[in-house]
């Protein structure tokens, strides 16, 4: 005979005190967000008020907008020249970085070596070392080499410090990509090189906007270097060149602001441009270490 258990009636609850509870978790996850969301958003609100927002106007919206705070910036402070140098330097950081990242990375991933544990392992520790640390060797490097007041001293110092990064991330996603890839391509005539410029770069276009993309942010964003190795004005870089915006005696916040738009304008579009490549890059490079 079979036996069944006898199960407790279900306690059922009321609608108010459901619609009580999901209101209280929902207000526990959406009230958080909400401050951090708004304390991100003031800096961003006050910056814009100030820049398009004219100098004797106390409203807190930025209306009637001018542009006089911009066209001061670009062409009475030198900001025309600052753009211009940071891009320059971002961009050869940005190419010599990959340049390097790219081979090293495939060695890494392709190649059992003496000592690559040991060497990982002192990439991995040169995250860890401040920038400051490095200023005086540095200084003293560029200076026996002429490079002092030279945007080349910036470009290298900044491809030093992003290529331990870049190297660990390119290993990374090379090891996911399978070697039969290329062993087919050599099956086919090609050789170690051609097998890897047709079956492996093509696959490697997501890490090497991401690793591209940060590198050019660091170098954009780099102060202590360009404030250390660059002594002529019209060689300043935005970082530099937004600090001479403060005067001893005051600040006009209107050109202030104005000099921080146009310095993370361009970092904005950029990261609004490659935001699906930079997820699938960082999301691939993540997974393996």
């Amino acid at each position: 005979m079979a036996v069944t258990a006898l199960q407790a009636p279900r306690r059922r609850v009321a609608p108010r005190i459901r619609t009580a509870r999901a209101f209280s978790f929902h207000a526990r996850i959406s009230l958080p967000l909400a401050l951090y969301t708004v304390f991100t958003i003031i800096p961003f609100y006050w910056v814009v008020l100030f820049a398009f927002r004219e100098p004797s106007s106390n409203s807190w919206l930025p209306f009637p907008i001018t542009f006089d705070n911009f066209v001061f910036v670009w062409q009475e402070v030198g900001y025309e020249f600052f753009f211009w140098n940071s891009v320059l330097v971002g961009v050869l950081t940005t190419v010599a970085t990959l340049a390097l990242a790219l081979p090293s990375g495939y060695a890494m991933a392709r190649y059992r070596f003496k000592g690559k544990r040991a060497f990982t392992l002192a990439l991995l520790c040169t995250q860890f070392i401040p920038g400051a640390m490095m200023l005086i060797p540095l200084f003293q490097i560029f200076n026996s080499l002429g490079l002092i007041n030279n945007l080349l001293s910036l470009a290298i110092a900044d491809t030093v410090f992003s290529l331990p990064l870049a190297i660990m991330f390119m290993t990374s996603f090379i090891s996911k990509i399978p070697f039969e890839l290329e062993e087919a391509a050599m099956i086919d005539g090609c050789s170690r090189f051609h097998a890897f410029r047709l079956a492996v770069l093509p696959v490697l276009g997501p890490a090497i906007i991401a690793v591209g993309s940060f590198s050019f942010i660091g170098a954009w964003n780099n102060f202590l270097f360009a404030l250390m190795f660059i002594q002529t004005q019209q060689r300043f870089t935005l970082p530099v060149g937004l600090s001479y915006t403060m005067g001893e005696f005051g600040v006009n916040f209107g050109v202030l602001a104005a000099g921080g738009i146009v310095a993370a304008l361009p970092v904005i579009i950029i990261f609004a441009f490659i935001q699906k490549y930079l997820v699938q890059g960082l999301g691939a490079g993540a997974v393996k270490g």
